[in-house]
């Protein structure tokens, strides 16, 4: 199934060296705490991504990585500040010593006018991948000075300087496996492998987040060790997590990885059980005051322990992929604590949260804290599938709310996939779940990609339209998860309003009048038409996406009550999506059988 997609961004080395810029001097400007040490980890990220950015370029031009004078001069500049983000750490977030000005030389010395790709990094922007677990990791692991520290693009190139840091030894180097995703491989300069090996027993630390389904990103770094005379108990590891490598790895690095030294630190052991200073509940009472009692996990599909009496009634949740999400309770008010990402992420986030909130559409933020956004949960109300709304108020907020999000909310950059994308990912999808026969019938029945890319409009949708993710107040629609749906590890990304109308018509079960309305409010409230070939073109996209999403997540469970709630969720998809094949007339809007969840 097609399902999942990366963010990638062309941008300039000039933008890149004014944002890092800045970053660091409004970090300079804040009180010693949490949120300046926030700030700096910020400048950290957006430095890991220039120098990730212009090492790749050489990298596609060489076609192999070299130690040249801006790979040197970019992890130099990283180490830089993995040094300040350590010194900042250890003392519990105090008053840093200032940068040297030689870092600044450094910074603004690379070409401005270059274009680099860089690439969003997933731990840091899905999977509470801390980048100070790979500092713990680093002093508990015994390893000295003298180790030559090995990063791997994209992630490791700043977690590599970390680890470096916090050994004391010189900075890293970074290398780009390429290849088959199972079978990765690494091509050095020889000159660089020689220098780096001609000692056999030096130790080297390989750094990255991961593994993945078969780990062969590390496995390739360690192979081009051993190919050039280190021994295997001389290399070791930095993942993200202790577990084995997944189901696509070869037996020969799956031996290797058993028996390896391997350094890590969960979010856990980092951010819940570590010292005071670094407690994500120290962290919270800053805004809220002292707690009521511990933090609760509520992830992996918890939270529906909280607003559901009856197991049997639960939504389905993709549970291994849902970010980490915590209550908290503080002066009698439970807020819920959410991840939604390292960097310049959550403070977007947070500022959509609060026009969101100030329009009345969604729960009050109290702020952000170093990746964990904090918003008000309402524990006394009941989400759209367990209480009834009129149909005419439905209508009219969630055409209001869309079309807010359609008037302030443009997507700040082409980040979302293309028409073209969309519809080979429906396809696909289709053709894996119900043959190539039903998939060509969905081919034929979509419009050309061509004639309507000039009336997509992007804008930051919500992607997420499901009637458990609206609470009822009275006759009053609130709208939770509302941020980060259009930004998360999947290929759809910000699209046109007419995707988010799409969703709500297959979610809340629009009649063909309610659709018809919802796209008249959308266009009030937003000032643009709902273009009805697009939306035509969306809807079976919808579906699709939504089946393999669900097939995806099911898959990876094996069985049990959790798969049983996704594949009925997907043969619901699926039984819409057959609607929507030619016999019926590919314009037709959808409307189920079932009664409505919120009539």
């Amino acid at each position: 199934m097609l399902v999942y997609g990366d963010i990638e961004r062309d941008e300039t080395v000039e933008a890149k060296q004014a944002a890092v810029t800045s970053l660091l001097s409004q970090a300079s400007s804040m009180p010693p705490g949490i949120e300046r040490h926030g700030a700096l980890v910020t400048a950290f990220i957006s430095t890991s991504e220039l120098v990730q950015g212009m090492i790749d370029a050489e990298f596609h031009e060489r076609g192999f990585d070299a130690w040249t004078k801006d790979h040197a001069a970019g992890m130099e500049c990283l180490s830089v500040l993995a040094r300040a983000i350590r010194e900042s750490w250890r003392s519990g977030f105090g008053q840093p010593t200032p940068l040297p000005p030689t870092f600044f030389e450094t910074l603004h010395g690379f070409d401005p006018s270059q274009t680099i790709r860089t690439k969003q990094a997933e731990g840091y922007a899905f999977y509470a991948l801390y980048p100070e677990s790979y500092l713990e990791a680093a002093k508990a692991s015994g390893l000295g000075s003298d180790t030559q520290v090995v990063g791997i693009r994209s992630i490791g190139t700043g977690l590599s300087a970390l680890v470096a840091a916090e050994l004391g030894a010189h900075a890293p180097i970074t290398l780009r496996p390429v290849g088959h995703p199972f079978g990765r491989e690494v091509r050095v300069d020889p000159d660089l492998t020689r220098s780096l090996t001609s000692e056999s027993r030096k130790t080297f630390a390989i750094v990255d987040e991961g593994p993945g389904l078969s780990g062969s990103s590390f496995g390739a770094v360690a192979d081009w060790l051993e190919a050039a005379g280190i021994s295997r108990e001389r290399i070791h590891f930095f993942p993200s997590h202790g577990n084995a490598l997944g189901p696509q790895a070869s037996d020969r690095h799956r031996a290797r990885w058993s028996s390896a030294p391997r350094h890590f630190v969960s979010m856990d052991d980092l951010l819940l059980r570590g010292s005071p200073a670094h407690c994500l509940e120290s962290w919270l009472e800053y805004l809220l005051g002292p707690l009521d009692r511990p933090l609760e996990e509520i992830s992996g599909g918890a939270w529906r322990s909280r607003r559901y009496q009856d197991e049997g009634s639960w939504p389905p949740a993709n549970i291994q992929q849902e970010r980490r999400k915590f209550l908290a309770r503080a002066n009698g008010t439970a807020w819920l604590v959410k991840f939604v990402g390292l960097g310049e992420i959550g403070a977007r986030k947070l500022q959509i949260a609060r026009q969101l909130h100030q329009a009345g559409f969604t729960p009050e933020p109290a702020g952000c804290r170093h990746g964990f956004l904090i918003e008000r949960w309402h524990e006394e109300l009941d989400s759209l599938d367990q209480a009834p709304v009129s149909r005419k108020s439905l209508v009219e907020q969630v055409g209001a709310y869309l079309g807010f999000r359609a008037r302030l909310f443009p997507a700040v950059e082409h980040q979302g996939a293309s028409l073209g994308e969309l519809r080979r990912m429906a396809v696909y999808n289709m053709g894996q779940a119900l043959g190539d026969t039903v998939a060509a019938a969905l081919e034929q029945s979509l419009a050309d990609p061509s004639s309507l890319t000039g009336k997509v409009h992007r804008v930051c949708t919500d992607n997420r339209l499901h009637a458990w993710e609206w609470l009822v107040s009275g006759d009053r629609l609130i709208k939770t998860d509302a941020l980060d749906h259009s930004a998360a590890h999947d290929l759809v990304g910000h699209q046109d309003v007419s995707w988010d109308v799409a969703g709500a018509m297959v979610e809340l079960n629009l009649s063909e009048d309610e659709a018809s309305w919802l796209c008249d409010i959308v266009q009030q409230e937003s000032g643009r038409p709902v273009d009805q070939a697009l939306l035509a073109f969306m809807l079976p996209c919808y579906l699709a996406f939504q089946l393999g999403a669900h097939l995806m997540a099911a898959g990876a469970l094996g069985e049990g009550p959790e798969v049983t709630r996704l594949r009925q969720a997907a043969d619901r998809y699926e039984g819409l999506l057959h609607n929507r094949l030619p016999r019926r007339g590919g314009s037709e809007p959808l409307q189920e059988q079932e009664e409505a969840p919120a009539s």
